[in-house]
This record gives structure tokens, sequence and C-alpha cells, in this order.
């Protein structure tokens, strides 16, 4: 116990080291901060202190707990996919990932020991608290994907929209996309944000067709990659891009339309446990409440 409390207490000071490190630590420079205020998604992530210190704490324990390249590529795809761009994010994840597994099991010898349980409540606690600890973390990232796979997905309808408009007035495509990406500026952030990359790939030199299929792959909705088709398609082909995206545009729409829908038709049916367990027997004891009172009191009388 004497050699529990004294890692705890040393876990605690440098934990305590630790933040007062991160809160005074030097911000960014002055490139990054100009890179920010053009495009968010132009800033520098190789020198950030947060990711320096993740790589830190998670070579050790990555040696300790591999993981396969498989595994690591299906990470770092839902961690785009949840809008973490950065190289470092599946080094971060892991070391928090790993760090709450360490964690979770030194708090709970610490409940323990404070509130003087046996040894076997331990171990059952301990085996909980590393399973929450693992899971945790996953947990949140799928959240946190599916969050932003329902905000890209209902900003894409307003985003195609503003395509067609574009795309008949002249516009070539890439044009238009830019175009696209400075109307929705400060209105859906994260479709902004993903059109901008899409710019910047064309940009470096990458094939209209490969950024296009890096969009999809980035945020995983199946409504991206049938625009993402249809405009390879259209491109490859020499078809209209404009009565194409139209098509889809009309199509999109009506889509949304019974997407809401069904959404309201099913708000009637998640509305009956609550109505059940919570509204119903206070609406019985209020009606019912007065006559039994009367028949118990007829009865004992």
């Amino acid at each position: 116990m004497l050699l529990l409390i004294i890692i705890l207490t040393f876990g605690c000071v440098a934990f305590a080291v630790m933040s007062l490190y991160l809160m005074f630590a030097p911000r960014a420079g002055v490139v990054n901060t100009r890179l920010e205020s053009m495009d968010p998604s132009l800033a520098l992530v190789e020198n950030s202190t947060v990711t320096t210190m993740a790589e830190r704490v998670a070579e050790p324990l990555n040696r300790i707990v591999p993981i396969s390249a498989v595994e690591a590529a299906k990470l770092q795809k839902q961690l785009l996919q949840a809008g973490y761009r950065s190289p470092d994010a599946a080094t971060t994840f892991r070391a928090i990932q790993i760090t709450l597994i360490l964690a979770m099991p030194i708090l709970v010898a610490t409940v323990c020991f404070i509130l003087g349980r046996p040894l076997n409540n331990f171990l059952i606690w301990g085996i909980i608290s590393i399973a929450f600890g693992f899971y945790l973390p996953k947990y949140i990232l799928r959240k946190k994907i599916l969050a932003r796979q329902r905000r890209i997905t209902w900003a894409l309808a307003d985003m195609m929209d503003l395509m067609v408009v574009a795309v008949e007035a002249g516009l070539a495509l890439n044009a238009a996309l830019n175009r696209v990406g400075d109307e929705l500026r400060g209105l859906h952030p994260d479709m902004q944000h993903e059109i901008g990359l899409v710019n910047l790939e064309i940009r470096v030199g990458r094939s209209r067709e490969e950024a296009l299929r890096n969009l999809a792959e980035r945020t995983g909705v199946d409504d991206i990659r049938s625009f993402v088709a249809l405009l390879i398609q259209a491109d490859r082909y020499g078809s209209s891009i404009a009565k194409a995206v139209r098509i889809f545009a009309d199509s999109l729409r009506t889509k949304r339309r019974q997407r809401a829908e069904q959404a309201s038709q099913k708000a009637a049916l998640k509305l009956i446990v609550p109505l059940t367990l919570f509204l119903f027997p206070v609406i019985i004891l209020v009606v019912l409440g007065p006559a039994i009172l009367n028949l118990i009191d007829l009865l004992f009388s």
C-alpha cells in the first residue's frame, strides 16, 4: 500500500507538471498563425506540443502493445472521417487509449484502498476498468464520426444548390468548387474544409479524379461517394456537368425530404417509451389515487 501511495503521488505530480507546461508552453509561430487565418486546413501540425508529447508517451507503450499495419491504416481512416487530419492523430489516439488502460485500474485501486474493500472487489472492478479504458476512446471516436457525417450529409444539399448555380453560370468545375467553398465558409465548416482540401490537392498537381476519390474516403458518406462517381463519369465521358449536377441536386433534395419525413415518423414511436415510463403512471396515480385511498379507508374502518 505504501508503494501504491508513492506511485500515485508521483503520477499526480507528473500530471500537474505536464498541465502547467501545456498551459504556459509557447504557442504556434507566426507562419502557422497566418496559415490558420488564411485557411484552417493549411495549419501546420508537425510542431504541435500536444502531438510531440503524445509521441513520446506512445513510443514505449506501442512497443509493449504493438499494432499491425492494417489496424493502423483503419484507425487513420477513422480519424480522418472524424476530422483529425494530423499525421500524428493515430499516435495521439493510441497514447490516450493505453494511458486510460493503465490509469483506470490505478484509480480503482485507489478507491478500493480508501474505502477498505477486499482484494476480490479490486480484481473484478480492475478488469471492468481496463475494458472501459480500452473501449471509451473508440466509442467517443465513433460518435464523432457519426456526428460529422451527419453534418456533412445535411450540408450536401446546400452545396449542390450552389454547385448548380455556379456551373450553370459558366464556371469550370474547379472554379465552381472553389466558389462553393468560399460561400460555405462559416455556414458548414466541415464541408468547406473538405472542399478546400480538394482544391489544394488539385493545385499541387493531383488529378481531379484522385482528389475527388480522396474526398469520398475522408468523409465516408454515401451521398458524397455518389456525387464523386457522378463527377468522375461526367468528366471522363465528356457529358454536361451542369445537367448531371442539376439532376443529382434534385434527387438529393427529394432524399433529404424523405429523411426528414422518416425522422418525423420515428419520433412518435420513440415517444412511447418515455410516455409509458414517466407520464402514464403519474396519470393513473392522479386519477385512481383518491379512489384507492377511499377504498382503503372503507375496508379497514
